[in-house]
């Protein structure tokens, strides 16, 4: 019964997560063809920003939530309320923090026209970080269809709005685009919200002794997602401090800050999303194996959680692999397909057989996790940043463009990868 609704779970979530990549093509497709690629180099500068602010407001509430519900052994109600209710109070300290350190960000990033969408991020955290505490109740439900019908009317929703207000934004300056980008996440997350609220069971009705918080339940979830969340929010500390550190190296050791965005635009808004696409499979593999496993783990089932990672580390490589072959043999097609441009394809055919790791890595740190083994996979992250960002420094004066990045996040995914899978096979020996 189990393994049956863990493959049809499996399967919800790659058909889902297929859909969403082409939709989030199309997106890509719109985007920079309608902003060009100075305008995206500036997004992309900010991205590191609100990857970390996104982290730190939701806290790991979403891993905490899928991990107790499918322990079955409290009230769900009062596990989603209670984590919501702490992701509120993180939420508005976040927005507060943001007005106040937004300009010297954007200081940091040599860029003072970033400073008002900086600010803007905040506006988004609520609704991005209720979005996951729900999303995370569905997965510990092993329930995937609402997450991927949210998803999928998420997407559409920004296709929609790029559609409609870019044209209408283009007489603009950078800075207004850039805005109504983070922005945009308001209206298609509060979308996804009222999506799973109909998914939720009928006879769940909002009271006031529902919405009180559970003090119990809140150390509950906080035990599990402080030392979940640490891998992440060091991951994201890292992603911050790059943009940062490169530009700042770049620009004493002589190269102009427009060569400095254009090229990093070009690196992580068009060559690191194509290499990411076949990731929606190891995410997929990865958010239907954190409930099993936990579940096995608790239960003492082995030889059936090694069975269950071999399986997702396996088809994560082999999908990988088969992605790799294809973009390597036609990195001009896809790129000109995608983003109407061969600028990139150097780095493709350099970085692209390094991602394999990466292909593999996802699924590794879900089941560290699984295993109430957070710490070890944050322990990999630290290091493996410590890694990228030393070897960027470094590397920055020798000259080469933009190449440190490349070489340091190359370094980064097989130093992580290669830790997190020693660290699982040292677990079951």
């Amino acid at each position: 019964m189990r393994k049956s609704k863990f493959i049809k779970s499996t399967i919800i979530l790659l058909i889902g997560g297929f859909i969403t990549k082409i939709l989030g093509m199309f997106i890509k497709i719109i985007t920079t063809r309608m902003i060009g690629t100075k305008a995206i180099g500036l997004y992309m500068m900010i991205m590191p920003t609100f990857n970390l602010f996104i982290t730190l407001a939701q806290a790991g509430f979403p891993v905490s939530v899928s991990k107790i519900v499918s322990e079955d052994k409290k009230d769900n109600k009062k596990i989603v309320s209670s984590s919501i209710f702490m992701s509120v109070i993180i939420t508005f300290i976040l927005m507060i923090v943001l007005i106040f350190i937004s300009p010297i960000i954007a200081r940091s990033l040599h860029n003072e026209s970033l400073r008002f969408p900086i600010t803007c991020i905040g506006f988004t955290l609520p609704f991005i970080s209720i979005s996951g505490i729900v999303r995370g109740y569905f997965f510990g439900k092993e329930k995937m269809l609402p997450h991927v019908i949210s998803n999928t009317f998420e997407q559409i929703v920004r296709i929609i709005l790029n559609i409609i207000c870019l044209p209408l934004l283009s007489s603009f300056n950078t800075e207004v685009i850039i805005t109504f980008l983070i922005l945009t996440n308001i209206v298609s997350e509060t979308m996804s919200i009222l999506i799973l609220y109909f998914f939720l069971p009928k006879k769940i009705k909002i009271t006031k002794e529902m919405i009180k918080p559970d003090i119990p339940i809140m150390k509950d979830v906080l035990n599990i997602s402080i030392p979940t969340t640490g891998s992440r929010i060091i991951g994201t500390i890292g992603y911050f401090f790059e943009p940062i550190i490169l530009t700042s190296f770049l620009l004493l050791n002589g190269y102009s800050s427009n060569y400095i965005t254009y090229e990093y635009g070009i690196i992580t808004g068009y060559v690191m999303p194509l290499l990411m696409l076949p990731s929606f499979f190891s995410m997929a593999i990865s958010q239907a194996t954190i409930p099993v496993i936990s579940n096995g783990y608790a239960n003492n089932k082995i030889n059936y959680i090694k069975t269950k990672i071999k399986q997702s580390l396996s088809l994560s490589f082999i999908i990988g692999l088969i992605f790799t072959i294809i973009i390597m043999l036609f990195p001009n097609f896809f790129m000109k397909l995608i983003y109407n441009t061969n600028e990139g394809v150097n780095y493709i055919r350099i970085i692209a057989p390094f991602f394999l790791f990466y292909y593999i890595q996802v699924p590794l740190v879900a089941v560290l996790q699984s295993l109430n083994k957070a710490k070890e996979a944050m322990m990999s992250t630290l290091i493996g940043i410590f890694i990228k960002l030393g070897l960027i420094i470094i590397l920055s004066f020798l000259k080469i463009g933009l190449y440190p990045l490349l070489i340091a996040t190359i370094a980064n995914m097989i130093y992580v990868t290669i830790f997190n899978y020693i660290k699982v096979k040292k677990i079951f020996k």
